[in-house]
């Protein structure tokens, strides 16, 4: 007998045997328990994934000459003995007619399908058409097939299968009951595989059986056929039974080891081009290609943000245990929003590489990218160190990160290397010009404004209550004066400075308190309501409103300008011309500042407001690194 491959060899012939599609097994096998049998059927999804399989098994089901709840057919499958089973299995069922779509797509095919329908089956219950690749049929053809689906005769059954159900018109889906197949889980794929390695008496190592379940990319058939070809190629121990090692899958498929890719994203993570450089000339002189590289790193980055994401065994990552170890501990080199970036650079490289000529050089220039993109910096760091580097002489760029030892970067390490492109008036930065025209540049200088702003409405925050009991806090607390408005005020300014926002303890520490009905009303004299948008941002609204909840205050509070914060004080304007501003002080410092002075010579800028946001600058915490 012909070798028949493994795909064919072990394709389900039962409901149950169907893997990763559940929904779809258990609503047919209710529809036959209850005999709701549609006349139409649309099957779509991956491709490889049980949509012809599932149809045939529902054609065996539907004829199946053994009275289901019977000793041999206890339940609504298919009892797979009968000469009905049997025939259908095989393909030369007279009843059962499985048609090509994809070359039997004109009208003059489905009208001869459509005359053959009127006839009733030769011997069993049902005349079943199977139609594969379905979406390939004409316009034309569907519309004259559409009348036989929508008053088919009784004994007349259409199933279709196919990869593009948005290519089947909406006249015919409406008429058919569409089942969407899902894509087969990774832990179902290596389960099959593991079983079909152990009837084909087949030693395969854990790590070789994940690398072929995940090239499947979802599909069964796909993984069973790169396993089919493995075997093929494997070599033979003294049994004379294949031997599978994920070294000889990689080398059949092509792929590299993700430890290549674990040393280039170090390599990245640590500033090194030229080693990054060489690792890949190593990888294309060996024969691996710039597209495969490429795509190949595309899913090492995703996996490794999925881990940063969720964790080591976050049911994200479908790939092996040593796998989940070592994007895990890519995942530790990079911050979430550079994994994104990072991932974002390679998939525009590997766009790219579809349609240039000189693969390589692209390769290389994207994976340069990933080490350029490593120097950027937040706009919003950028802006609140200037008060604080101009005064002082820029510290020494920080070395360069090990390859994985060292811990990763934080945002006061990575703002010590200077950042040029962001810059244009920093050393070297030559001329430039506006192409605005004028442009105004808005200096941090002021000691009392801190970033942030609580969102609200009119001048100030409304914050609402998070929980009943903070409503009964605000109903029973503040309007029977149970707390102490000198208490609340001095309570959370404590806590505004033992956090270390200083402008906002200080801003709120000049300001007036009260209680306004179930409302603490916080005003805050001099100053307009973007300076307090600015002053009172998200990390203190969170200390406020856990101080207001611990003391027993209400649950809302406001925070809004006083009698002379109109507003105007923070718009005066502070001509480019002249020589001091008019408040003095910080602001007179920040004139005298080489940057501020250099900025108004590039822009011809007039500086309108000057903010101190150094007290309120975010520290984050390093991540530990194995």
């Amino acid at each position: 007998m012909a070798y028949q491959v493994l795909a064919r060899k072990y394709r389900p012939q039962r409901f149950a045997d169907v893997a990763g599609q559940d929904h779809v097994t258990r609503t047919l096998l209710n529809a036959l328990a209850q005999n709701r049998i549609a006349h139409g059927y649309i099957f779509s999804g991956h491709r490889g994934i049980g949509k012809t399989t599932i149809a045939r098994i529902l054609a065996q089901a539907l004829n199946c000459r053994t009275a289901a709840g019977s000793a041999e057919r206890p339940a609504p499958e298919p009892c797979g003995r009968c000469d009905s089973c049997v025939e259908i299995r095989q393909g030369n069922s007279v009843d059962v007619i499985e048609i090509d779509a994809a070359t039997n797509r004109g009208i003059d095919e489905i009208r001869e399908l459509r005359d053959a329908a009127r006839y009733s089956p030769a011997r069993d219950r049902y005349k079943i058409y199977i139609l594969d690749e379905a979406h390939q049929i004409t316009e034309a053809a569907f519309n004259a097939l559409l009348k036989t689906l929508e008053e088919p005769p009784a004994h007349v059954i259409f199933m279709m299968a196919t990869t593009e159900p948005e290519n089947i018109p909406q006249t015919i889906r409406s008429r058919c009951q569409h089942f969407s197949f899902h894509a087969v889980r990774f832990d179902d794929i290596l389960t099959q595989l593991k079983s079909i390695a152990e009837k084909e008496n087949v030693s395969a190592e854990e790590a070789a059986l994940a690398l072929l379940a995940e090239a499947g990319d979802g599909s069964m058939r796909d993984a069973l056929s790169i396993m089919d070809q493995a075997i093929a190629s494997a070599p033979s121990d003294e049994n004379n039974h294949p031997v599978l090692s994920a070294a000889q899958i990689r080398e059949l498929m092509g792929a590299v080891p993700n430890a290549v890719f674990e040393r280039l994203l170090e390599a990245v993570a640590a500033g090194q081009s030229a080693e990054l450089v060489q690792q890949i000339n190593g990888l294309v002189n060996a024969g691996h290609s710039p597209l495969s590289l490429a795509r190949q790193l595309v899913r090492y980055l995703r996996n490794a943000l999925m881990a940063k994401l969720g964790g080591e065994q976050t049911e994200l990552l479908e790939i092996s245990l040593d796998e989940r170890a070592r994007a895990a501990r890519t995942a530790l080199l990079f911050t979430e929003e550079e994994l994104t970036r990072n991932l974002q650079i390679v998939l525009r490289t590997f766009d790219d590489l579809n349609y240039r000529q000189e693969q390589r050089f692209h390769l290389e220039l994207g994976l340069l990218k990933l080490i350029h993109a490593q120097r950027l910096l937040p706009i919003e760091e950028l802006l609140s160190s200037l008060a604080g580097t101009s005064s002082a002489p820029r510290a020494p760029a920080a070395a360069p990160r090990a390859t994985s030892a060292a811990a990763p970067r934080s945002p006061q390490a990575a703002f010590q290397s200077p950042p040029p492109s962001l810059s244009p008036f920093g050393a070297g930065g030559g001329a430039a010009s506006s192409s605005h025209g004028q442009a105004r540049a808005a200096v941090l200088a002021s000691p009392e404004a801190a970033p942030a702003v609580p969102p609200g409405e009119g001048n100030g925050a409304s914050h609402e209550p998070a929980s009943l009991a903070e409503t009964n806090l605000a109903a029973s607390g503040a309007e029977a004066g149970a707390v102490s408005v000198e208490a609340l005020r001095s309570g959370i300014i404590a806590a505004l400075a033992a956090q270390g926002l200083d402008s906002a303890s200080n801003c709120l520490g000049s300001a007036a308190w009260s209680f306004d009905g179930s409302n603490l009303r916080i005003e805050v004299p001099g100053k307009g309501k973007k300076m307090i948008g600015l002053t009172v941002n998200a990390a203190a609204e969170k200390i406020i409103r856990q101080e207001l909840q611990r003391l027993g205050g209400p649950a809302r509070f406001l925070v809004v300008p006083g009698e002379a914060g109109t507003g105007e004080a923070e718009q005066a304007p502070l001509l480019a011309g002249s020589a001091q501003p008019a408040s003095g002080g910080v602001q007179e410092a920040a004139l005298n500042n080489p940057l501020v002075q250099r900025a108004r010579e590039i822009f011809k800028a007039e500086v309108r407001s000057v903010l101190d946001l150094r007290g309120d600058r975010m520290r984050r915490k390093e991540e530990p690194r194995p």
